[in-house]
Order: C-alpha cells, then sequence, then structure tokens
C-alpha cells in the first residue's frame, strides 16, 4: 500500500494539494474516461475518483509492481560486440 500511494504522490507532483488542476492527470482522465481535459472540475474529479476507485487502486498497484521491477532490473554497462 505504502509504494502505491508513494507512485500517487509522485503522479501528483507539483499539485499535490489540488490534483485537478495536473496537466498529466487531467490527461489521464480524458484519455482513460473520454472525459474532456478541459471540463474537468474540482467535483467532477473528486467524482470520477470516488466512482472508479476500485480500477484506479488496481492500476496504481500495477504501476507501482511495474516501477519496482524495473528499479531491481540489471543494467547492461557493456556495449554489444566488445
Amino acid at each position: 500500500m505504502l509504494r502505491e500511494l508513494a507512485l500517487a504522490f509522485r503522479l501528483a507532483k507539483g499539485y499535490r494539494l489540488h490534483p485537478w488542476d495536473s496537466p498529466y492527470l487531467r490527461w489521464r482522465v480524458e484519455t482513460w474516461s473520454g472525459i474532456p481535459a478541459e471540463s474537468l472540475t474540482k467535483k467532477s474529479f473528486l467524482e470520477f475518483t470516488w466512482r472508479h476507485r476500485n480500477e484506479l487502486w488496481r492500476y496504481l498497484r500495477w504501476a507501482a509492481r511495474l516501477n519496482q521491477t524495473a528499479k531491481i532490473a540489471p543494467t547492461v554497462t557493456e556495449k554489444p560486440g566488445r
């Protein structure tokens, strides 16, 4: 649960006290739901997140797992062919 909250905190960077103003989150809501980003208000954002809280939580779990996997993946230090 901590990883998911940390990811949500990072996604709202710069807009943590008013995430409905975040251009990134507005874009994500628009592409996922079809609600035009320009028409997204505090009320509609909160209604959307409450209505889709299970799907959003599932997304945060998936993204946090993906992020964790990327952090522990080995890195290649040599160029191929050497």
